[in-house]
């Protein structure tokens, strides 16, 4: 078993941290919330006061924060004070460059780097059936692997450093895109006179099938367990989306990629998040789309 360090304790990082410990790690956590602090320590993840603090003597860094900036001036204060060869996972969603630069600077100092960014949501990061989006050399990758799996479920190298995080902003686009589809389904049928299960039962067993369907589905009663159920209780909000898209979008641009649906969805997400959505499922886009509807947008 290893001494893990764990930044990072939010929704996701908390109950990450906890599956750790449940598999027999040393788990020394920071935090700056302290509800956060609170909910991991409770976990039986060790807490320190400061970052530094929780990176010397580890084996492994894990971080899982908001962008890339904060994981850019995290990684300056705690590369010094890691031990030589000390292996860093990014369990953030951050630009492919920055996870670039952080790679680059952790090798710099001695140390060995993967990105390695989520699917799943908190549902996943509870259960410990995340996917891992895994960017870095083959050897980073193996030594990681373990210690992923105790957290996931599915762990997938994606090649180079960096390549994670492409994985991950393109896997966010799809899941917008095909979520949008079948949100405007289902409006469309309910102007049509059609059910809810009605168009469920057929789009699941045909090629209308898809993650945000048979998992996500927008409309309560389908699919029991979705957010929909629940008053869009958010699994994976708006906001968070929102964020991955604009990476998304700005990769597009940058690379010269006519992603049309890709830049509509960075626009509407983003739109939403500042209407006040931010902390709703991302499926409450069919609500907008009623909203819009109704308006005759």
């Amino acid at each position: 078993m290893s001494t893990i360090a764990f930044l990072g304790l939010g929704h996701m990082g908390g109950p990450m941290a906890a599956n750790l410990v449940q598999a027999g790690h040393t788990v020394r956590g920071f935090d700056p919330v302290p509800a956060a602090q609170e909910a991991a320590a409770s976990a039986g993840v060790g807490m320190e006061s400061a970052a530094a603090d929780a990176v010397a003597g580890a084996d492994i860094v894990i971080t899982m924060l908001p962008n890339g900036a904060l994981v850019l001036e995290l990684y300056a204060e705690i590369l010094p004070a890691a031990g030589p060869g000390t292996l860093f996972i990014d369990s953030s969603t951050i630009d492919v460059a920055d996870a670039r630069n952080a790679h680059d600077q952790a090798v710099a100092a001695g140390h060995a780097m993967i990105d390695a960014p989520v699917s799943g949501g908190v549902v996943g990061a509870e259960a410990g059936t995340l996917a891992f989006m895994v960017g870095g050399d083959e050897a980073t990758f193996e030594r990681a692997k373990p210690v992923l799996e105790d957290m996931g479920r599915k762990i997938v190298h994606c090649g180079a450093p960096g390549n994670g995080q492409a994985a991950k902003l393109c896997n966010n686009m799809i899941l917008a895109i095909s979520m949008d589809a079948v949100s405007e389904a289902f409006v469309l049928g309910e102007a049509l006179g059609l059910s809810h299960q009605a168009l469920y039962d057929v789009a699941s067993n045909a090629s209308g099938q898809c993650w945000a369907l048979t998992t996500n589905c927008p409309v309560p009663g389908p699919v029991p367990g979705s957010p929909a159920n629940r008053d869009y209780e958010a699994g994976f909000a708006v906001g968070l989306m929102a964020k991955d898209l604009g990476l998304a979008a700005n990769a597009l641009r940058e690379h010269g990629v006519a992603g049309e649906l890709g830049l509509r969805m960075a626009e509407r997400y983003a739109e939403m998040r500042d209407a006040g959505r931010a902390a709703n499922d991302f499926s409450d886009i069919i609500n907008d789309i009623r909203d819009k509807s109704r308006k005759g947008n």
